[in-house]
């Protein structure tokens, strides 16, 4: 399976598209004012201790405060292990998802016993908040590196899995056990495999002299306020994805390909090589025929390629998927028909949960087949479709009803929740951009405008707030666009248009533009 990973980087937002056999199956979207929290450490106060609810509300400086399971703490070190596969990920009996493991009783006494309103705590988020619902947090602190991840106040080292040869992984875990300073656990990642005893030791250093540093921090830091900020999206993916099996990474920013070269020369230099420029005069998503399956994952309704279709409705609950014959014309009966259509449904849904990061509760109804031994190809197809997600994933067979139910790891909003907003006309029921998505959307046609030697003098129309948001400050993003692409740009509000809309026309703001 041919891996590649591309970046698109605008003045508004970074968009990273992982694509598996040049089709589109993960997509990460990072604004300004929504960066990623995810592994972001804070000097928190206990703001109140709910034993009814086995539940403690921490004040780390956001708008909602932050909330910690009992099960998330361990007063013996202040801190508490998660409950982590070995290689690093959450395990799927975590309490993440709202369950316990064997060994949480001790701890929902220790923290019902000892947290008290008004202390200080150490913590780092672990679920980004969403909807109405503020961080979900844990006292256990882990830092990921390139090829390992430390875990201060422990003294547990794991070897990841993945890593199924015996010798590398004695290897492995000598090499750790002579590098490893006291009172540290370590969870050794898959990339590590094969690596230089050198590299291992520098990797370990250099998250040892981080975790020196957030002490001091905490130390001279008064709470509730953020002690360690983790990689942005565009380097935390490229540490956590870029492994040997990527053919490449496409980047269409300068500055974003010093920082990934950078990084990649000092972590991983065997893989420079792999770190392209994208060139192109078309904007680099077009060109890899990404724009139009972003456009589908934002639509409840995929066709799929037999001529059916599923249907994806997204709440704060659940997600509920439902799948239709649609124009699907079988030649044969209808059980094998409707087979046919589950099985490529099951893994257009697996791809699509992957591409729009949904999570939590998702309920699939699949057509209707009788035979029982169907309903179990359905089930494993599924099974072997989701096998290729990162996140984790649960599913039950399918029930007498046709219904699958599934959970799925949510960690962040999802990406339609990223880069959409509550429409102010219709109170939530749709969606429309944000503004700085049209900016970015404004940025795009420019770009696609230019490379077809288009004229450097343009009128473009806006509504009232687009026109305010481009037109704010000193260096503002009307003069960004002029300086980066080299033309006159007027910028006219039009109250007459609908939301996120705009047109743009030649310089006496006659005629309108279009491009085809």
């Amino acid at each position: 399976m041919k891996k590649e990973i591309i970046i698109n980087a605008t003045s508004e937002e970074t968009r990273i598209a992982i694509l598996e056999d040049g089709t589109l199956v993960e997509l990460f979207v990072e604004l300004p004012e929504n960066q990623r929290q995810v592994g972001d450490i804070y000097k928190g106060k206990v703001s109140r201790v709910l034993p009814g609810m086995q539940a403690v509300f921490v004040n780390i400086g956001h708008e909602q405060n932050a909330f910690m399971h009992f099960s998330d703490y361990d007063h013996a070190s202040s801190h508490v292990m998660l409950d982590m596969d070995e290689d690093g990920e959450e395990n799927g009996d975590s309490p993440k998802d709202g369950k316990k493991s064997s060994r949480s009783q001790p701890r929902e006494m220790d923290a019902a016993k000892h947290l008290k309103a008004g202390q200080d705590i150490v913590v780092q988020i672990m679920k980004e908040p969403i909807g109405t619902k503020g961080s979900r947090i844990t006292s256990q602190i882990s830092i990921p590196g390139r090829f390992a991840v430390l875990i201060p106040n422990q003294r547990y080292i794991g070897i990841s899995r993945k890593i199924s040869n015996f010798k590398e992984k004695k290897r492995l875990r000598q090499i750790v056990r002579s590098s490893l300073p006291d009172n540290f656990g370590l969870i050794v990642r898959t990339v590590a495999e094969g690596r230089s005893e050198k590299d291992i030791r520098n990797d370990i250093d250099s998250l040892v002299k981080i975790w020196r540093s957030i002490e001091k921090k905490i130390q001279q830091t008064k709470a509730p306020n953020i002690v360690y900020k983790d990689m942005g999206m565009a380097s935390s993916v490229i540490r956590d994805l870029f492994t040997p099996d990527v053919s490449r990474v496409v980047v269409d920013s300068r500055i974003l390909m010093r920082e990934i070269s950078q990084y990649i020369k000092d972590v991983a230099p065997n893989l420079k090589h792999k770190v392209e420029y994208y060139r192109g005069k078309l904007p680099v998503f077009d060109f890899y025929k990404i724009e139009p399956e972003i456009d589908k994952s934002m639509q409840s309704k995929v066709w799929l390629k037999n001529g059916a279709y599923i249907v994806i409705q997204q709440t704060e609950a659940l997600v509920s998927i439902d799948v239709n014959s649609g124009k699907f014309i079988g030649r044969k009966d209808h059980e094998t028909n409707s087979l046919k259509i589950d099985l490529e449904a099951a893994r257009e849904i697996a791809r699509q949960a992957r591409l729009r990061d949904v999570g939590g509760l998702i309920v699939i109804d699949f057509i209707d087949v009788l035979q029982d031994e169907n309903k179990r190809k359905i089930y494993r197809e599924l099974r072997r479709e989701f096998a290729k997600d990162r996140s984790i994933t649960k599913i039950e067979p399918m029930s007498r009803f046709g219904l699958v139910e599934m959970t799925r790891q949510r960690v962040r909003p999802s990406v339609l929740h990223t880069i959409h907003e509550e429409c102010p006309v219709c109170s939530g029921i749709g969606w429309v951009p944000t503004v700085s998505t049209v900016s970015s959307l404004i940025e795009r046609w420019l770009q696609r405008y230019r490379a077809g030697r288009g004229d450097r003098r343009i009128t473009i129309r806006v509504p009232g707030d687009v026109y305010d948001y481009m037109m704010d400050g000193r260096y503002s993003r009307r003069l960004q666009l002029m300086w980066k692409y080299w033309m006159k740009l007027n910028i006219v509000r039009d109250d007459s248009l609908g939301f996120r809309e705009f047109k743009v026309y030649d310089r006496r703001n006659k005629n309108e533009i279009r491009l085809k």
